[in-house]
């Protein structure tokens, strides 16, 4: 029988007496997209999942972006984050995620969910390493000044890829040339997306103004609008409206991407090898009025 065990924090809850391995029902489907609105971040325990089964959860909430990195040769949607070497080389993405962030915002259409799966979680002793950290955006917008909320209602973001990998860059390669770096990286157009959305689920007011990629917002001068989003970034990751989650091995972990920002936590070494699959779910179906139909039947 389906459990919702909160985790009692400001996000997060766990979902017991579910198999991921087999087809959802629309019933479910539904009880999850929901929990989802309510808790931001959902934690399945002892899962066994093929790459395939994997893909075929992911996609009950839209479709998969299929990843320019490191990924499954006979599944390209699912991609690989490790730090595991093989035969000389890394086989997926060692370092990825380390920045505040979210997902896709530099799509046209962005991102709804993420779905990992960890195989292979580092350890020290007693204490499991390489865990993900969240940020609560519902409560981040709810608690900014009324004046702001009035005054930035209609305002819409820059998401550059650009800012993310220059920043990834300069952590994973301090004092190194970017510019030849990345001559081999694909930098998309900045895109637009709207400073406060609505969530179409829960039908609350969301920050979506991630550290990693919003640039600038449109139509204000430059130090206004960074002045701005460092306001933003200073006021979004305050202690209370965080959430730090702590794998175990065969977890299936899933997340809001509208409703948080996340990233992983870098504190284990290359030998304390740390494994997860992912699939990148866009809101193709989740702002779609005949989908949603279905979820609140």
């Amino acid at each position: 029988m389906l459990q919702l065990e909160p985790s009692g924090k400001i996000l997060g809850a766990t979902v017991h007496g579910l198999d991921l391995s087999m087809p959802l029902s629309a019933d479910t489907l539904s009880l999850l997209i929901h929990a989802l609105a309510d808790h931001g971040v959902l934690r399945f325990p002892a899962q066994r999942l093929t790459a395939a089964q994997l893909k075929r959860f992911s996609e009950a909430f839209g479709d998969v972006q299929t990843p320019s990195g490191p990924h499954e040769a006979e599944v390209p949607e699912v991609s690989i984050l490790s730090n595991v070497v093989e035969e000389g080389r890394n086989i997926g993405t060692p370092d990825a995620g380390r920045i505040w962030h979210t997902d896709m915002t530099y799509n046209k259409i962005v991102g709804y969910v993420n779905v990992l799966y960890g195989l292979k979680i580092p350890r020290r002793g007693d204490t499991m390493l390489g865990g993900t950290q969240f940020s609560n955006m519902v409560a981040a917008y709810r608690d900014l000044p009324e004046a702001m909320k009035h005054d930035l209602a209609d305002a819409q973001v820059l998401f550059s890829t650009d800012k993310y990998n220059r920043a990834a860059h300069a952590l994973s390669s301090p004092g190194g040339d970017y510019e030849a770096w990345s001559k081999n990286r694909h930098n998309r157009e900045p895109v637009p997306h709207p400073l406060f959305l609505t969530h179409p689920v829960s039908g609350n007011k969301m920050l979506y103004c991630n550290p990693g990629y919003a640039t600038a917002i449109e139509g204000l001068p430059k130090d206004e609008s960074d002045a701005i989003i460092a306001f933003f970034v200073e006021h979004q990751l305050q202690e209370k409206y965080l959430y730090t989650f702590t794998w175990s091995e065969n977890d299936v972990l899933i997340w809001d991407n509208l409703a948080t920002i996340h990233r992983a936590i870098a504190d284990y070494g290359p030998d304390e090898h740390r494994l997860i699959k992912r699939c990148q779910v866009m809101a193709t179906k989740i702002f779609d009025a005949a989908f949603l139909k279905t979820v609140f039947q």
